[in-house]
């Protein structure tokens, strides 16, 4: 006969249910919030250690950055990196709103002009007014009656193209550890939602950037396409290879040179302890008993190690050493 649960039993089974239920949701939640969705089908095409690289090519990039606006706007003036994410076009695209500017910018890789893709530099509206404020001798606090869909009058547009150019123009410095590639201004384009600048499924690389004054803090971003990092990588690695190749040359250099160096070679048949008045009772034709025989084996040391071992004889009427053995390079006293 089955056994009848009694109600305790069954409200404590119903709580261990829910309570199991609960557990799982929990665990749910947290993994989306800890873990990332990987897309299969589209595979980064970045590793972790070309992003690293990155990151310390634009911490850089924000130093150079600080001092520019630090002169410029005649205060205190903070860049820093905030993230770079491996994204596609259009995830940089419909963050802009119709009233944002963007920086067009072309670049050339050791002289040569990369694609015809060019990069863009972002800066968020609300920032890039309080710099224009300031640069028209203001005091660049922030306007909190901007309205979202503002659009800039022509002598902010001039004065953002001025700004746009020396944002630009250092941005090829901070690669001149690696490479040497210029990014020069190309155009300023006031309604990146409409042109066609690139394909939305692209691959980019999104650097954003926060930008923080005594009295103000914006973004900027710098969006770069994966074709042109593609052959600034190529090129580097290329240069790497180069440079290795360049320095094992120098070591074969090296070492032929020392070919011809001399090195004093010491051929010890055996030791003997002797007093001092027995050497000074020496005397030519006296005979010192090693305590070997004249045909055992003999070291011959360089710099005081054991590097051959060999027996004494007679190379054309001369005494001699006839190497039998090279030995691995030991202290004289250990062997």
């Amino acid at each position: 006969m089955a056994e009848v649960l009694s109600q305790n039993q069954i409200d404590a089974l119903l709580n261990a249910v829910q309570n199991h239920s609960d557990a799982e949701m929990s665990i749910g939640a947290d993994g989306k919030d800890d873990y990332r969705e990987y897309d299969f089908a589209s595979p980064r095409k970045f590793t972790k250690d070309r992003i690293k690289m990155l990151n310390g090519i634009f911490d850089n990039y924000s130093r150079i950055a600080n001092s520019l606006f630090s002169a410029k706007l005649r205060m205190n003036c903070e860049v820093a990196v905030e993230s770079i994410e491996e994204q596609r076009y259009f995830e940089f695209s419909n963050a802009l709103t119709e009233g944002d500017v963007l920086a067009l910018m072309d670049v050339s890789i050791k002289g040569r002009p990369a694609e015809d893709i060019p990069c863009m530099l972002y800066i968020s509206t609300p920032m890039a007014l309080s710099i224009i404020d300031r640069m028209l001798g203001g005091d660049g606090a922030q306007d909190d009656r901007l309205p979202d869909n503002y659009t800039y009058t022509d002598l902010e547009l001039r004065l953002y193209e001025e700004l746009a150019r020396d944002l630009v123009s250092i941005n090829g410095r901070s690669w001149e550890n690696y490479i040497p590639v210029e990014f020069t201004y190309s155009k300023t384009d006031i309604n990146p939602t409409l042109s066609q600048i690139m394909g939305l499924d692209e691959i980019v690389i999104i650097v954003n950037l926060v930008m923080q004054t005594d009295n103000n803090i914006g973004s900027m971003s710098i969006c770069l396409p994966s074709e042109i990092l593609k052959n600034i990588f190529a090129e580097i690695n290329s240069d790497n290879h180069w440079k290795k190749a360049q320095t094992e040359n120098k070591s074969q250099e090296i070492f032929d040179s020392l070919r011809d160096s001399r090195l004093e070679i010491v051929s010890v048949l055996g030791e003997v302890q002797l007093s001092l008045s027995d050497i000074y009772g020496l005397t030519p034709g006296d005979i010192i008993d090693l305590g070997k025989p004249r045909d055992s084996s003999v070291y011959l040391d360089i710099g005081n190690y054991h590097w051959f071992k060999g027996h004494i004889g007679t190379h054309k009427k001369n005494y001699a050493v006839s190497i039998d053995e090279v030995i691995n390079p030991a202290p004289a006293n250990q062997s």
